[in-house]
């Protein structure tokens, strides 16, 4: 009985996350960089030229730090999820410890009460309690420290974004080859006619002859076909991938921003932004906003990191690192070009050059986009498929359910929506509109903060004040939560003035 006890208790100081690979903190911090630096980036310089300069500078360091603070939010959260599965593993402990006690066993009574005396007290390691073994997916987090309504639009937001950002990276992807593969199309053409306009330079659609539709198609299922089998896995199966694409980002932010400092140099500042001009604000916003998301994946990203004491300081660093990146791709190609094109990689379309090495440049930096969606997307896939058990099955007894059910059903519920979505809808602005808008300002800002307010409640009727947590925010004040409240409600009106703006444009 005496060494069932004792195995009882190593039990609880094991870690409860799931078994698999883990890896280093600067690993992780690569995961979250490539989570981050998406299409979103590419909207930047055009952002930044509508703004002015120096509005732009001040709004993007200001958006890091709002982004930063609720990740810390995140992170605070999951720890606080941790310390509950601990208390209630340690309470069925108890429970069965008391069930199999002899009642002349005093020695293991005295040690079950020096097993609970920690969680009443809280005076020993508090570290014991609030960790980030476990992944704890945003899903749980809601099941755990929200009320019903809370969870409810908790869910809607979540599979709102996540099934909108990954038809938005289908979509994207399948244009991006087809406008590499097909020849150039004049601008009159519309999105309506891609089911008659031909791939290649014909006089006419005739029998054999693929369009733009079918090639786009066709890179739709084959992108979907390669990236798909990735949400059966967990996050750290795609390691190498991700070390990959991140070299081809870092080489393709590179050759933008020598590219641009090259025709500086050579031909002087050729673009003229204003220093502060408040009526591309709303457009400057949405941008920010979609460059700097990664809360709806921070969970998974974080929980096989080895050596997690300093996770804080390594997220600012990362945040840090990406903000500089954005300035200088921003402001280079701000002043580098006269005209900017919304996504900045059609600023270096492919050309008939005789300079073979500058063909191939091209050509990357047009399939820029590819690689850094093809990184990102199994990753979105698998933080959707997560959730979507949380809400659907009870995580604490994952294996209990069948194997159809755990690892066929949600994975083809994750993938398969989006696919018929952008296979049969290709012209969707509104869903990225509203992706980016309404629905990132909930995840980024609005879940985040009221997550971790009732989880600092709960953690403090559980375990008491005495239980200190390390990974703490540094953002604690409750004057922080309001004020990332307030400013959640000036970013949707900022980006309904903007939508707005724009269908009354269009209408006219």
């Amino acid at each position: 009985m005496f060494r069932r006890f004792w195995g009882l208790r190593r039990r609880l100081r094991m870690p409860l996350g799931e078994t698999g690979d883990q890896y280093s903190v600067w690993v992780g911090l690569i995961y979250i960089f490539n989570l981050i630096v998406g299409t979103g980036a590419l909207t930047l310089p055009a952002a930044f030229a509508r703004a002015g300069w120096g509005l732009s500078t001040i709004s993007l360091v200001f958006l890091a730090f709002m982004s930063f603070m609720n990740a810390t939010y995140v992170i605070e959260t999951m720890a606080c999820a941790n310390a509950v599965f601990k208390w209630k593993r340690l309470q069925s402990i108890q429970r069965e410890s008391i069930q199999e006690q002899d009642s002349e066993d005093e020695t293991a009574s005295r040690n079950y009460g020096e097993l609970e005396e920690p969680l009443v007290c809280g005076e020993t390691i508090p570290s014991r309690y609030y960790s980030l073994d476990r992944r704890v997916e945003l899903g749980e987090m809601a099941n755990l420290f929200l009320n019903r309504t809370g969870r409810t639009m908790f869910y809607c937001t979540l599979c709102v974004y996540l099934y909108g950002d990954l038809s938005i990276y289908s979509a994207a992807v399948a244009k991006s080859v087809m406008d590499v593969i097909c020849s150039t199309v004049p601008n009159t053409t519309s999105v309506n006619d891609w089911e008659q306009v031909p791939c290649f330079n014909v006089s006419s659609v005739e029998h054999g002859v693929y369009t733009r539709l079918d090639v786009y198609r066709v890179a739709l299922l084959t992108f979907v076909a390669v990236m798909g089998p990735f949400v059966f896995f967990n996050v750290q199966k795609t390691k190498y991938l991700q070390l990959l694409t991140s070299l081809m980002r870092w080489l393709a932010f590179s050759i933008m921003i020598s590219m641009a400092i090259y025709l500086l140099i050579g031909k002087g500042p050729q673009g003229h932004p204003p220093a502060f001009d408040f009526t591309g604000m709303p457009t400057l916003f949405g941008a920010c906003v979609y460059s700097f998301m990664c809360h709806h994946s921070l969970p998974g990203l974080i929980s096989p990191i080895r050596g997690k004491n300093h996770i804080g300081l390594h997220l600012a660093l990362d945040y840090a690192l990406i903000s500089i990146f954005y300035l200088l791709l921003a402001f280079t190609g701000a002043f580098a070009f006269a005209q900017l094109s919304d996504l900045y990689t059609l600023n270096f379309v492919p050309t008939d050059n005789e300079n073979i090495l500058l063909e191939i440049v091209e050509y990357f930096l047009a399939l820029f986009p590819v690689f850094t969606l093809s990184t990102s997307f199994p990753i979105i896939a698998i933080t959707l498929r997560n959730n979507l058990q949380s809400l659907c099955l009870d995580t604490s007894r994952l294996e209990s359910y069948n194997f159809l059910l755990r690892k066929l059903l949600f994975p083809v519920i994750t993938v398969v929506p989006p696919l018929l979505l952008t296979y049969y809808l290709e012209d969707i602005s509104v869903l990225i509109e509203f992706t980016g808008s309404y629905a990132g300002t909930g995840i980024q800002y609005l879940m985040p903060t009221f997550l971790v307010v009732s989880a600092r409640r709960h953690c403090i009727g559980l375990l008491g004040l005495g239980v200190e947590n390390k990974y703490k925010s540094p953002f604690a004040n409750a004057a922080w939560a309001i004020f990332v409240l307030l400013w959640s409600f000036m970013c949707i009106v900022l980006v309904s003035v903007h939508i707005f703006e724009k269908k009354y444009v269009d209408f006219n």
